[in-house]
């Protein structure tokens, strides 16, 4: 089933994870805390309400400030669009715009990524290395809750807590490149 199959046909609990790990995955460009998003999780794991702990995040991620660069940017609109409802009306628009940059985020931060990238989706050969990772992992999660419930957050916890690593190694990356360049070109 496609990426966007599994978005049409899933419940309120998986768009809500769907989106979350989105956001979650992309945290390293925000600077924030690994843990900052767990509340928003156990939410969805008990199912309590998560309008408290999203304004939270919001505000320890500093949300509504200006983003340095256009990833970041797109991090930021996922966290700023985040329904403090959690209805499936509300969460399929904001899940599926959560997919959409997240591929975005990773396809800029891909150094294997060229303009072939942009033509990139969940059946296309040609996506690069991160963003065919990313696609994976975004198919995972919602397979993950469509076939275990309110069981498969944790194992969905862990595809992101992994590709938030593989992200934070190319952030980290790539700022050591812009730092040696900056470096070089002083010089």
């Amino acid at each position: 089933m496609s990426l966007v199959e599994l978005i049409a046909q899933a419940d309120e609990r998986a768009l809500a994870a769907g989106g979350l790990a989105c956001l979650d995955r992309c945290l390293p460009l925000l600077g924030g805390d690994d843990e900052v998003l767990r509340p928003l999780w156990a939410s969805l794991a008990d199912g309590s309400g998560w309008a408290g702990e999203l304004a939270r995040a919001r505000d320890l991620l500093g949300a509504g400030r200006p983003a340095g660069d256009e990833a970041a940017l797109l991090v930021h609109r996922m966290l700023e669009s985040a329904p403090a409802e959690r209805t499936a009306g509300a969460l399929r628009p904001w899940a599926d715009a959560c997919s959409v940059a997240s591929l975005g985020v990773h396809r800029l931060l891909d150094p294997a990524a060229g303009d072939d990238a942009l033509r990139a989706d969940a059946g296309d050969a040609g996506a690069s290395p991160l963003v065919a990772a990313e696609l994976r992992r975004q198919a995972m999660v919602l397979e993950l809750l469509a076939d275990h419930g309110a069981q498969g957050l944790r194992r969905a916890l862990e595809v992101t807590v992994e590709g938030r690593r593989v992200l934070r190694a190319v952030v980290s990356r790539r700022a050591r490149n812009t730092a040696e360049a900056g470096a070089r070109a002083g010089l």
